[in-house]
């Protein structure tokens, strides 16, 4: 079911512990109205045998469920199992990035199969000895070839900006679709949360300045300089201008809660945030009778220009007075209760505004808030994305394991 015009779905990166037959049963209960479905060893492994008749069974299920589906392909270890996100596209073995690519084709052709509305991927980050020129070109190289496979199959991309990863934020994503000649199948996941976390603007500028090439949206709450993704109302971000922000732009496509640490308390996590998603989306949007409520004052017409690289325009609109909530934990639903019971508002704080200059790469902005602290964090891409993440000390990982390929 809509709420306020808007799709919200759950990530099943945060249903981890679930067979993802149930997990799609609990989400389609909670009222969700999708799933953003990453692929992993325990949900739709693309290297496990019999892939053709279990992408058809789990299209079934999500048929019968009545969820839309965006496929993902931020799993950590699927590739590497010493390595969290590796290998990439960026990284120095040429078969290692073959590695990556093909995950990403056989993501492209799950996703046809499953009429996916979009296929997610990232960056990833450089490996030690790689200029930024050199990853780069590894980048392009390998967006242009996934983008092939996607014309073919009839499926757009949805690029994230990542926090710590080669492309970060809106500026970079708009470089990269500039080097691929802004092709319409290679399209934008915005994560508000990393809106929050690092973008110089406001979250609901963010949503503006992304419209025009929008195909998901992900959620959550978070802090500003730090990568890690929170329950809604443990951050700091006010979530009622962004939807009416999302709804200005006219979009359509889901948004998806983003809580991939929270496999633990999956199903009551789940609940807690479709209540808030449900009730902060009434806010402000428009009556069903009489005249439609007033645009909201952050939104513009769209499109909107791209930002320039490393120099996005601080001009327009200012950055709107924000305020801080509070925790407010919500209590569990009974064992089998899935019903959305009414949940008290949570209570706000003031705090300053502030729209903050982007930082030049590897450096602190010299005021504000701090660096980004990726250390032990986790976010869409699994927090921490130092480049030598996951890497054994002492030690050089054995030659990585070739994945079965065969067509679905």
């Amino acid at each position: 079911m809509t709420a306020g015009g808007l799709r919200f779905g759950y990530g099943t990166n945060g249903f981890a512990d679930h067979r993802l037959s149930d997990a799609l049963s609990v989400l389609a209960g909670l009222g969700y109205d999708g799933v953003a479905l990453t692929l992993d060893h325990q949900h739709l492994d693309p290297y496990a045998p019999r892939l053709a008749p279990r992408v058809r069974r789990v299209g079934r299920d999500l048929r019968r469920a009545g969820l839309a589906v965006v496929v993902e392909t931020g799993a950590r270890y699927l590739l590497d199992p010493l390595r969290k996100h590796r290998p990439t596209l960026l990284s120095a073995e040429p078969e290692g990035r073959a590695a990556r690519l093909e995950l990403l084709r056989r993501a492209i052709r799950v996703g046809a199969e499953l009429e996916a509305e979009a296929v997610h991927f990232w960056s990833g980050t450089p490996d030690p000895g790689t200029t930024r020129e050199q990853a780069w070109q590894r980048l392009e190289e390998g967006c242009a070839e996934a983008l092939a496979e996607a014309e073919r199959a009839g499926v757009d991309l949805a690029f994230e900006p990542e926090p710590g990863m080669l492309v970060e934020d809106l500026a970079g994503y708009r470089r990269l679709l500039r080097a691929l000649g802004g092709h319409e199948r290679f399209r934008l996941t915005l994560d508000i949360g990393h809106c929050r976390c690092l973008e110089p603007w406001p979250e609901t500028r963010c949503v503006e300045l992304a419209a025009d090439r929008l195909a998901h949206v992900q959620i959550e709450d978070m802090r500003r300089g730090v990568h890690e993704h929170l329950p809604f109302g443990e951050g700091e971000i006010d979530f009622p201008p962004i939807l009416e922000a999302l709804r200005a732009a006219h979009y359509k496509g889901l948004v998806s809660v983003e809580l991939p640490r929270h496999s633990h308390a999956a199903a009551t996590t789940a609940h807690q945030s479709i209540e808030f998603l449900h009730r902060t989306a009434t806010i402000g949007a428009p009556a069903l009778q009489g005249p439609p409520a007033p645009t909201h004052a952050s939104s513009t017409p769209h499109p909107l220009p791209a930002p320039a690289d490393g120099a996005p325009a601080r001009q327009g609109l200012p950055a709107p007075a924000y305020e801080s909530r509070t925790s407010h934990p919500l209590s569990a639903p009974a064992d089998g209760a899935l019903a959305r019971q009414g949940l008290p508002a949570p209570a706000h704080e003031s705090r300053t505004p502030h729209p903050l200059p982007a930082p030049a790469d590897g450096a602190p902005a010299p005021q504000g808030p701090p660096a980004l602290d990726h250390e032990s964090r986790t976010g869409g891409a699994g927090g921490n994305t130092d480049p030598a993440e996951g890497r054994m000390p002492a030690h050089t990982p054995p030659a990585l394991a070739p994945k079965e390929v065969a067509p679905i």
